[in-house]
């Protein structure tokens, strides 16, 4: 590493082998061995000084792209040049969300030991579509899913695959829950021009991720068949009023099918009352989806195992092992009760897919995509490395943060928290009392455009990442604690960074 506190990837020569790729083939053993174990030592430098980097990349948009080349290159280069080219052209655009200082969205770390399993995932390169494609990678997928299971608690009979992220997984569970409907033949007969099809209605809280309205979109149910239900004070969803919408619309003709309750809401991490919501769901015949994306995780502590009370119900859960449960991007568990439906919806096998062998699972009939990566291999990593006890450890000092941050916040003066923090996420925004009281109408824009600048101000210090959201309307900080690397100390920086800069914005 230089001075500047920059990584450089440098590559020594290697004998009879010129420095890129031949006319045929792959590039020599020895050449790719030295360049890993060079890439290897930069992974490995960079996760130890990733704090001397500013979080957020600082440049404007399209920076990036001007630096590069407007064409591809007609001849081999040399591999030790493309590596240098990830510090002088790549770095300089990365928000480095492995970075202490991240405590936007949700934060999440590629731990050390998820990435040896995605190198390694990368080197075998395999297809697990067909058990007989890859079949430890299937295999795997089925193990490592069930010991996320137990991890969290959910009760035998649970089939969980790995997708892309939460989206991906709730627009699978949402199609089978569609193709539950049987006597609509949805699947051979679709949707589009049937009058003999009443509309679909699927419900979701207010306060539920915008991956349930993208899905309503997808599967033709329509964004006006998406209803949204109101939320508590603590912004959850209120069952009476899922009880009376159903009723509603049964009335005025349409055919509720579906319901999607969740544990860690996106902007508050507020939890639905899923007992109650899989009460309703049973007595109306409806399908129970749970996006336990971001706080599933959390039902791994003893303590916070009631995030996860009465999901042993539904019909599916999603659960993201890259949000709170330290694996690189991307793994999301979809977990369900009647796999049998997800099959019905998804499984579709062309000739040139039929398998001779019988007995191993084919992951490709549960869902969108015949390609599945082996993701599988660094989620085994990570539970295998840390281990129940060293999970728990970890998310219980996560959740400690977050709520010393909340106690920090609730002791001054000029700061008020905004929502409950049952996880590891805190909301708040900046209201000096010079300002004016809560709910007047001018005052509140003040306060939005006040904490909108003081985001800004402090991702441009460099220093740490923030983001935003609206909670009951209001412009809201938000804090969100998941980083392996974050301490008490960060928490303290930021603590330091928002008084050294709000005043100034006043």
């Amino acid at each position: 590493m230089g001075d500047d506190g920059q990584h450089a990837v440098t590559s020594p020569p290697v004998a009879g082998r010129p420095g890129a790729a031949g006319p045929v083939g792959d590039i020599a053993p020895e050449e790719f061995r030295a360049h890993a174990h060079q890439v290897a030592d930069w992974i490995a430098d960079y996760l130890t000084t990733v704090d001397r980097y500013p979080v957020a990349a600082r440049i404007r948009p399209g920076e990036i792209a001007a630096r590069l080349p407007a064409a591809p290159p007609e001849e081999p280069e040399p591999l030790a040049e493309i590596l240098a080219d990830v510090d002088r052209l790549i770095l300089p655009g990365i928000t480095h969300w492995n970075h202490p200082g991240f405590l936007g969205y949700f934060a999440i770390t590629g731990s050390a030991p998820g990435i040896l399993g995605e190198m390694l995932a990368a080197a075998l390169n395999v297809n697990a579509m067909l058990w007989r494609t890859a079949p430890a990678a299937s295999e795997l997928e089925e193990v490592v899913c069930d010991w996320l299971r137990q991890l969290l608690g959910l009760p035998a009979g649970f089939l969980g695959m790995i997708n892309e992220t939460a989206s991906v997984s709730t627009l699978c569970a949402l199609a089978a829950a569609r193709e539950a409907l049987t006597d609509l033949r949805i699947r051979e007969r679709g949707l589009a021009g049937r009058a003999d099809v009443p509309r679909l209605r699927l419900y979701a809280s207010e306060e539920a991720h915008a991956s349930v309205e993208k899905a309503a979109i997808v599967l033709g149910i329509g964004q006006e068949g998406l209803r949204k239900i109101p939320t508590d004070a603590e912004f959850r969803l209120d069952p009476a009023a899922l009880a009376a919408a159903i009723a509603e619309d049964r009335a005025c003709g349409w055919r509720p099918f579906a319901v999607v309750a969740t544990v860690g809401t996106t902007s508050t991490t507020s939890v639905d009352p899923v007992p109650a919501v899989a009460e309703i769901c049973a007595r109306e015949g409806l399908w129970l989806h749970v996006d336990a994306a971001y706080a599933g995780s959390a039902a791994i502590v003893p303590e916070l195992s009631w995030a996860l009370a009465g999901c042993d119900r539904a019909d599916s859960l999603v659960v993201n092992p890259h949000k709170w449960l330290f694996t690189p991007l991307d793994c999301s568990v979809l977990f369900t009760r009647r796999p049998e439906a997800l099959r019905s919806a998804f499984s579709l096998v062309p000739p040139y897919l039929l398998s001779p062998e019988s007995g191993g699972r084919d992951l490709m009939d549960y869902g969108v995509s015949l390609g599945r990566r082996f993701r599988a291999l660094k989620l085994w990593f990570v539970l295998r490395a840390f281990g129940r006890t060293g999970i728990i450890a970890r998310l219980r000092e996560h959740v400690r943060l977050a709520r010393s941050f909340a106690d920090w916040l609730d002791a001054a003066e000029d700061f008020e928290r905004l929502a409950p923090v049952p996880f590891s996420t805190v909301n708040f925004r900046y209201h000096p009392p010079a300002v004016g009281p809560s709910g007047d109408p001018a005052v509140e824009a003040a306060l939005d455009r006040l904490n909108e600048r003081l985001e800004q101000a402090v991702n441009a210090s460099g220093r740490a990442f923030i983001s935003h959201t609206r909670v009951r309307g209001r412009y809201a900080l938000h804090v969100a604690i998941g980083n392996l690397r974050t301490t008490a100390e960060h928490v303290a920086r930021l603590q330091d960074l928002l008084r050294e800069l709000a005043p100034g914005l006043t």
